[in-house]
């Protein structure tokens, strides 16, 4: 914000910065209400005397002055004196809450020692993302939800897996303590029963200790909507809607109440902005996910051009431009779900600039696949068109998964537990999840994979169902399914870069067996090119001939179905192959495999 002037001619405000802002000097106070009549800051520093500190009035609206007796961890509200009466709020910039309906509390940005810990995100190609939930990722005996601490306990878990990076769902403050964080009642305040500023800046000193990246989710297509002080903020609405912070029209409407911010209103624009760069500015986290874009750019969702808000769009577009030139390594995600290409193409030629997005072509397709009980019923044509989607020629322009907080829940559950019914320790449910955590680990792509997921976790997402660590033992062989899968994506022992590439080729597509061969690639050659085969049916076949790409021997470096990973596993097709000479599938080499039921078999060379 530009410098402004006090209606005191003899004090010059050099103090930037909107809520509660530390200087050596104090605590400068600024707030936007264009429509109070007078503004007052009262709190501990002031004993909540409601007439001691009056704001000086500023221009558009705004309201500022330094408190020299206030400090860091002082708690505070601002008093609006409006034609509709005395209003009571919390800052719509506190950093800290004592809780949603509680006080602010003054936190300086600045107080935190990160350590000098130097940390780049890894390239795209390199991204393998764990999603987690902190309030059910690891909740510790006696306590009531987890925190950003307690997820630290479990970095090493992650690294050891593989995962480098993480993406937290939203930490925002929300009401009461137990939430998907999807109902931000304070924006820029880290949830306190999460462990507050200082908690998330743990968390992301820690996880970039261990070589892990942090993408935070964020709610802009709406706010609230319960405990929500940005309601009706300075008094001032129209039709009964939210006032200055929100849409008061028809535009004010989306699926989670009548709470969407005003896009076209300056400081409202500001405020987003402010929100979405001080986590990669203050949090050094390295990339934002942002949750339901459609809710953005039109009112419905609807693609009605009638319904397109293009002051959410345009938003959205200085966002991500800013991103892009202030933090060039960060990534941004958008959560569209309409697979348009505008989403994540430049600004510059007329996309949201997101960097990639999560692709429903993938996710829908291959769950389907997987979940489907009869193998006839199956199509291996959807399959490949889900494995080769991409949007604008690149392949890292999406994140594919096939399980989210999203779709496992809300009337659906985990892949296992859509195969068989309260019954995920099942030879179907555990061999078909594996084919999925294959296709997305193998696919071209940023892959994701939800919490729990490796642990065979049962039922579906819900807030108040943490993770049952004691599986890690139990499923020990399932989750090195997983770690082994994960460390050939990242390339670990330098034999499988072509998985990191953007190069795939389907060889073969045989709907009646209902098996794809695949061939991924970045330049090609041993050490280089991968071929990777799914059967998807509960047959076993043996001297099933494929083309391959390159004569010689090809090394077996995965196979689903070994019995390293469940003792009910056939541990069949686990050999190395030899090339022959013959014209398969438009090569002129093949190899013959035995390929095992519901499983992936990954090969590549040496030389």
């Amino acid at each position: 914000m530009e410098n402004l002037q006090t209606e005191n001619p003899a004090t010059e405000q050099h103090f930037e910065g909107m809520g509660a802002t530390c200087y050596p000097e104090g605590v400068f106070y600024r707030v936007w209400a264009p429509h109070a009549e007078k503004v007052f800051v009262i709190g501990s520093f002031n004993d909540w005397n409601e007439t001691a500190n009056p704001l000086n009035q500023e221009e558009n609206g705004h309201w500022g002055a330094l408190i020299e007796n206030s400090k860091e961890g002082d708690e505070y509200k601002f008093l609006l004196q409006t034609p509709a009466g005395a209003l009571h709020r919390n800052d719509p910039y506190a950093l800290k809450m004592t809780n949603s309906a509680g006080n602010c509390v003054v936190y300086n940005q600045q107080s935190f020692d990160w350590q000098n810990v130097s940390f780049q995100i890894p390239s795209w190609h390199e991204i393998v993302i764990y999603e987690l939930h902190v309030g059910t990722f690891h909740v510790k005996e006696g306590e009531h939800v987890g925190t950003l601490y307690t997820a630290i306990e479990k970095l090493g878990y992650l690294k050891d897996m593989g995962f480098n990076a993480v993406e937290l769902m939203p930490c925002s403050e929300f009401p009461g303590d137990k939430s998907w964080g999807y109902n931000p009642a304070n924006p820029f305040a880290i949830e306190s029963d999460y462990g507050g500023p200082d908690g998330l800046k743990a968390f992301v000193k820690a996880a970039h200790e261990a070589g892990i990246a942090v993408i935070l989710d964020v709610v802009y297509n709406h706010f609230g909507p319960s405990d929500l002080d940005l309601w009706q903020f300075d008094g001032w609405s129209e039709n009964d809607g939210g006032g200055i912070y929100f849409y008061n029209d028809w535009k004010a409407e989306t699926p989670w109440g009548s709470t969407r911010p005003d896009y076209g209103r300056g400081e409202v624009r500001q405020y987003i902005h402010d929100n979405a760069m001080m986590w990669l500015r203050d949090y050094q986290v390295d990339g934002l996910r942002m949750d339901m874009v459609p809710y953005i750019r039109n009112v419905k969702a609807d693609g009605n051009p009638g319904n397109d808000l293009q002051e959410g769009i345009s938003l959205m577009q200085w966002i991500n431009k800013d991103i892009t030139e202030q933090f060039p390594n960060s990534i941004t995600i958008a959560e569209d779900m309409h697979s348009l290409d505008f989403i994540t193409n430049d600004v510059e030629n007329g996309g949201l600039g997101y960097g990639s997005q999560w692709d429903a072509e993938f996710v829908h397709t291959v769950r389907d696949a997987i979940i489907t009980a009869n193998d006839q019923d199956r199509d291996m044509n959807k399959v490949v068109d889900a494995i080769m989607y991409r949007y604008n020629t690149d392949s890292f322009q999406r994140i594919i998964y096939t399980e989210s907080h999203d779709e496992i829940a809300n009337g659906q559950a985990r892949v296992a537990e859509e195969i068989a019914d309260g019954d995920v320790d099942n030879w179907y449910s555990k061999k078909r999840a594996a084919l999925g955590v294959a296709l997305v680990l193998t696919s071209p792509g940023i892959p994701m994979i939800f919490q729990g997921q490796p642990l065979l976790e049962d039922k579906w997402f819900s807030d108040s169902d943490p993770i049952d660590w004691s599986r890690l033992e139990r499923f020990s062989g399932f989750a090195n399914l997983h770690k082994d899968m994960i460390h050939l994506r990242r390339n670990w022992f330098g034999v499988t870069k072509g998985l990191q590439g953007q190069n795939a080729e389907i060889i073969r597509v045989d709907n009646e067996k209902k098996v794809i061969v695949m061939h991924r690639w970045a330049e090609g050659g041993p050490k280089d090119s991968v071929m990777v085969v799914y059967n998807f049916s509960t047959e076993t076949f043996s001297d099933y001939k494929i083309g391959f790409p390159r004569p010689g021997k090809w090394h077996i470096r995965f196979n689903s179905d070994s019995e390293h990973y469940d003792a009910e596993f056939s541990n069949q097709g686990s050999g190395d192959v030899e090339t022959a000479d013959g014209d398969f599938d438009g090569k002129s080499v093949y190899a013959s495999l035995e390929i095992p039921p519901y499983s992936a078999l990954i090969f590549s060379q040496e030389d």
